[in-house]
């Protein structure tokens, strides 16, 4: 299966070089530095969030309200801000982000708390999360969007760093960091133990509970890091942003590898599979293809690698089945 997995991450790479070739040729001015930083900026606030979602997905949990959470987060960093306008500038506004980051992780683990000791599927109680979110920013900035940041605000999710968007920098950061904790550590081995036979793992002594109450608070911390950085980007917290991001960061995960049913999944495969939708939607853009197609596209796209992940599941166990006799 291991191999099977490698196989496909190697298919999608190859796939993903493919495509950029042949962009290169029908898009103008797909293959320019501008257009691919552009994309690397397009991609690394989802791709950030898609990560964690990862965790989320191999420990067989599904979190839908990140989008909202964006949203939320960037308004709530904005009204922080304003309400702390009597201190000085950089002191407000780290106080507002540090906060802002806090309550992306209490929110994350409220939803875990009721997935693991109530038993609400995860699928219902991020689902509430995502509503009472939208709601929640809307009500922080009463329709209109809050613009209390500082000029050098920009910096976080509009500068550049030697050259390279400053998201960019922060997705491949946080790459490398989830790389580490899913592959070589005891937490990360426990996420795949959950997802893969909770019962199993809980009689090994995994906290089960705990693994989901972390992982659905990764999430919503990264998907607080993104709204951040999202409300930097257009120096305002507004309530209408990210809509519908979780079915892009979900569909990212998928077309990466992480099988649906947890247990199985990289961060490198999500890290392809980001890359490998942003590249999609951007060519498509150049060549003026109608946004409703774009969305047909995606769909297309996620129903196959859905469908992939099925027949890979089936012909393993198929594979295993044959081994016992």
């Amino acid at each position: 299966m291991i191999l099977i997995r490698r196989l496909q991450h190697t298919f999608l790479e190859i796939i993903l070089v493919v495509l950029c070739i042949a962009l290169a040729i029908m898009a103008p001015g797909f293959f320019t530095t501008d257009n691919l930083l552009n994309v690397l900026r397009n991609v690394s606030m989802q791709g950030i969030i898609a990560l964690g979602m990862t965790s989320v997905i191999i420990a067989g949990e599904i979190d839908l309200s990140v989008g909202s959470a964006v949203a939320f987060a960037g308004c709530w960093a904005a009204y922080l801000t304003g309400r702390f306008s009597g201190w000085p500038a950089g002191v407000a506004v780290i106080l507002a982000l540090v906060i802002t980051v806090c309550t992306g992780f209490a929110l994350g683990a409220f939803a875990g708390i009721i997935r693991s000791r109530y038993g609400v599927p995860s699928f219902i109680s991020t689902l509430a999360l995502m509503t009472g979110l939208s709601g929640a920013a809307e009500l922080i900035t009463n329709g209109f969007p809050l613009t209390p940041f500082p000029a050098w605000y920009n910096i976080i999710g509009g500068g550049y760093l030697a050259g390279i968007p400053v998201p960019a920098l922060v997705f491949v950061v946080a790459f490398f960091a989830m790389h580490f904790l899913m592959n070589n550590t005891v937490f990360g081995r426990s996420v795949y133990a959950v997802g893969g036979n909770a019962e199993a793992a809980r009689l090994s002594g995994i906290n089960v509970r705990r693994i989901k109450i972390l992982v659905l608070a990764l999430t919503s911390t990264f998907a607080a890091i993104a709204g951040i950085m999202q409300s930097s980007e257009i120096m305002s917290g507004t309530a209408t942003t990210a809509k519908g991001w979780e079915l892009d960061v979900i569909a990212a995960v998928i077309i990466g590898g992480t099988s649906l049913t947890g247990g199985l999944g990289t961060i490198r495969g999500t890290m392809v599979g980001m890359v490998f939708l942003g590249v999609i939607i951007n060519g498509m853009t150049l060549m003026n293809v109608s946004e409703y197609w774009q969305h047909v596209v995606r769909g297309v796209l996620i129903l196959g690698a859905v469908l992939i992940n099925r027949m890979q599941a089936q012909s393993a166990a198929t594979r295993f089945a044959g081994v016992g006799r």
